[in-house]
């Protein structure tokens, strides 16, 4: 899943948000939305769905199988 790897670093970084701030949001470790972002592991559905809902797209867009709102003609 590099595509979701690349897309969670981005959400971040546009939203100007540290490692530790999603994972608190989203109830994980730093380290392991850490590891999420280098593509060193994948999240489990449940942990998917709590990223799409923050960061407000859907699981398509996350994982990079649609386009991303801004990118859409």
């Amino acid at each position: 899943m590099e595509q979701l790897a690349k897309n969670l670093l981005s959400f971040r970084a546009a939203r100007k948000l540290s490692r530790d701030a999603v994972s608190k949001a989203i109830g994980i470790s730093a380290k392991t939305y850490e590891r999420y972002e280098k593509n060193e592991r994948n999240p489990d559905a449940p942990v998917l769905v709590k990223l799409a809902d923050f960061y407000g797209v859907t699981l398509d867009q996350l994982v990079g199988c649609a386009s991303l709102p801004d990118q859409e003609a």
